[in-house]
């Protein structure tokens, strides 16, 4: 089907559903209540609420974390409308994609803002892995999608919140238990106190893995912190973690490999050993002051440094590398009235600086040999000012949101070995403005929409010199350029609350509708594995997201996500590298690869109580990817697939104590499928398989004090 008439299609079907909600409101008003009162940070980085914001806000809340195994964000985020997660072999290696931003990542996250309780977990130069999160211990997890780039450096995708859990009402201290296929073992405790004046979290877990394919084995021990102070109308919070870990990287498989054996290793990966050893720690501390009691007048001042030691095998070299970050932001909100309504305005200012030293040695069987093939240092830093003003057009109707932010970037990279290559740097600033609109048709239900331009700026690792700049000497690739985008949205979301009601009790929806042009968009190619960066010259991304959740009858929750994409490359002339040399290629009117154009995901919940101190949840859940291209010559693709999972928990308390236990079964129809795609690799080694038929259970214990 034509996606603009499928999108037709999904607009109708948006205007019915209003149509049918709001009459129900008019001859029912005093049946209805209303559940508005969820508050973000994100969207404006500061206090609002979300149905007052022009933006897609997605809350995981800590009731949707009770049960299930928690290995991976993926386990945390797959039922967010929107967000397409590609998952290698466990945590290290996870993709997440919010409108295209994210699919280039070969290693890690791009273009999605990734924080930890507000801090950053990204790198100063955007790129993230998530393995210094404790998903055992959170408290929520907030997704605002689209372009935040008025408000945060390399956030044109969105902003994801992984918020530790400190509200809770009574101390207490559990420990966790999972076990599951593949020889999977978590186990940990976390421990939780608090007074009237303060909170304090404690969590620590370790984590062992053999993994589905060759040579996939993962261990880790992670520690978290978090204390938080309450002096008044100040709040102190220190931050902390600890990671230590390895990673055995099985690699990627051709078609024909795939096809044989899809959980074989790559023959390199079994004999250059691939892998990576991570120890890193992180230390933040924020202070929060709010001037007066009606909170009109708030500043917040945040420091933060972290200290990261990789190594890494791959079949070219052993390498060492060790990351020094430092950060701070501050920000001021003032709340007030401006021409009689209300406004709020917000300003800040972030500082990120990271570097270190890199070596490069020869990979003996895995083993770091004693020549030094690459010797240099890296660094970045970034400083960004932005404001935000909220101005209430009409009372409790109408808002207009102006925001901007510039960012100046400065990159260097500092050769020591070989000789005879430059040192080089490159400095890019930017500024980018956005504007958005929230109308609330009713309490409970807003049109937003928005328009504005994100930039999302290379990487240090993308900054790789290739075989086929215009200069080979420098050590940064002098060809490569920041990506810019025009990002447009339209949406409507609602979230109704009818509790006199027996059928559809609950009614939370969102649809979104983005029209994206990417300028210099960064698009990967390998060589002989090494993964290498350019710019496709124009591309635009088209889609619609939506998003259910409701309480259907009594017990039972559904949720309903779809989300359909239109990915092109616009304009693209491109160099490709071949055995004979480099020609010249036209990719322009290709789909872009690794973005499926259709996602949907279905989850059924039954929710049941066998007694005032037993209840239980069964859970069904399934989804379905379609095909996508896995190279920008579109001339391969990985097929589609339906995966399904089913799970049943018991919780019992009995006094102070509490006791959570649940079994589960992952992708039960046994499914072969690519769960991770390797774009445009010069081998033609794309595919990494999704996980097969799995199984896991949990028994989590907890003691209240």
């Amino acid at each position: 089907m034509c996606p603009w008439l499928k999108s037709i299609i999904i607009a109708s079907a948006l205007f019915s559903l209003t149509s049918a909600v709001f009459p129900q409101e008019v001859e029912n008003k005093d049946s209805l209540k209303y559940e508005i009162q969820e508050v973000t940070i994100l969207g404006t980085r500061t206090s609002e609420k979300i149905i007052d914001l022009p933006f897609s806000v997605f809350r995981v809340d800590k009731s949707d974390l009770d049960y299930g195994k928690k290995e991976s964000a993926e386990d945390v985020l797959a039922d967010v409308p929107g967000l397409f997660l590609q998952s290698r072999y466990g945590n290290q290696d996870l993709r997440i994609s919010i409108r295209g931003f994210g699919t280039r990542s070969n290693s890690g996250i791009r273009g999605v803002r990734i924080l930890q309780d507000g801090i950053p977990e990204s790198e100063p130069d955007g790129q993230t892995v998530i393995d210094a999160i404790d998903f055992n211990s959170l408290g929520g997890v907030e997704v605002v999608k689209g372009n935040l780039s008025s408000l945060y450096a390399n956030a044109p995708g969105g902003v994801i919140n992984f918020e530790s859990d400190l509200y809770f009402p009574r101390d207490y201290s559990t420990i966790i238990n999972q076990v599951g296929s593949f020889g999977y073992r978590q186990n940990g405790f976390k421990l939780g106190l608090k007074d009237n004046n303060s909170r304090f979290l404690l969590s620590y877990n370790y984590r062992n893995l053999d993994g589905y394919r060759q040579h996939s084995q993962e261990f880790q021990h992670l520690v978290n912190a978090v204390y938080e102070e309450y002096m008044g109308r100040a709040t102190l919070t220190i931050l902390g973690n600890y990671v230590d870990g390895i990673t055995k990287l099985p690699g990627s498989l051709t078609t024909e490999e795939f096809a044989t054996d899809p959980f074989q290793a790559n023959p390199l990966a079994l004999s250059f050993d691939f892998k990576r050893i991570t120890k890193k720690g992180r230390f933040g501390v924020r202070y929060k002051y709010e001037f007066d009691e009606e909170d009109k007048n708030e500043i917040e001042v945040t420091g933060y440094g972290s200290i990261k030691e990789l190594e890494s095998a791959d079949n070219q070299f052993y390498t060492l590398e060790t990351r020094y970050s430092l950060g701070s932001f501050l920000r001021f909100t003032n709340r007030t009235e401006l021409l009689g309504r209300n406004n709020i305005f917000t300003c800040g200012m972030d500082y990120a600086f990271q570097s270190g030293p890199v070596s490069d040695f020869d990979n003996i069987n895995g083993n770091r040999g004693i020549s030094v093939q690459n010797e240099y240092s890296e660094s970045l830093s970034n400083i960004g000012f932005y404001l935000l003003n909220h101005f209430n057009i009409v009372p409790d109707k109408f808002d207009l949101f102006l925001s901007g932010r510039i960012d100046r970037n400065v990159y260097s990279n500092d050769i020591f070995i070989p000789f005879g290559f430059t040192d080089t740097s490159r400095t890019f600033q930017k500024f980018a403005p956005k504007i958005a609109f929230n109308y609330k048709l009713s309490p409970s239900v807003a049109l937003y929409t928005s328009y504005g331009i994100g930039y999302d700026f290379p990487a240090l690792t993308e900054f790789s010199n290739t075989p086929i700049s215009s200069n080979i000497k420098y050590s940064l690739n002098p060809d490569l350029n920041m990506q810019r985008s025009g990002n447009f949205e339209l949406g409507i979301k609602g979230n109704i609350i009818n509790p006199q009601e027996d059928f559809m009790r609950k009614l939370f929806f969102e649809f979104t509708f983005f029209d994206y042009t990417i300028s210099d968009e960064i698009v990967p190619f390998i060589i002989n594995q090494t993964t290498y960066y350019r710019n496709a010259a124009k591309t635009n991304r088209l889609g619609i997201e939506a998003g259910i959740k409701s309480e259907p009858f009594e017990d039972f929750e559904l949720t309903l996500n779809y989300t359909i994409t239109d990915f092109k490359y616009l304009n693209y002339p491109a160099i490709i590298f071949t055995s004979a040399g480099t020609e010249n290629a036209d990719y322009t009117g290709n789909y872009v690869p690794s973005v499926p154009t259709s996602i949907f995901n279905f989850i059924l919940n039954y929710e049941f109580e066998v007694a005032d101190n037993l209840s239980g949840l069964l859970q069904w859940d399934c989804d379905y990817i379609s095909s996508m291209w896995v190279n920008d010559q579109n001339s391969e693709k990985a097929s589609p697939y339906f995966t399904a999972n089913v799970m049943a928990g018991i919780n019992c308390s009995l006094n102070k104590f509490n006791a959570v236990l649940y079994i589960s079964a992952g992708n039960i129809f046994d499914k072969r499928y690519s769960g991770f795609i390797i774009i445009n690799d010069y081998n033609g080694q794309y595919y990494e398989t999704g996980e097969p038929r799995n199984y896991y259970s949990g028994l989590n214990i907890s003691y209240k004090f």
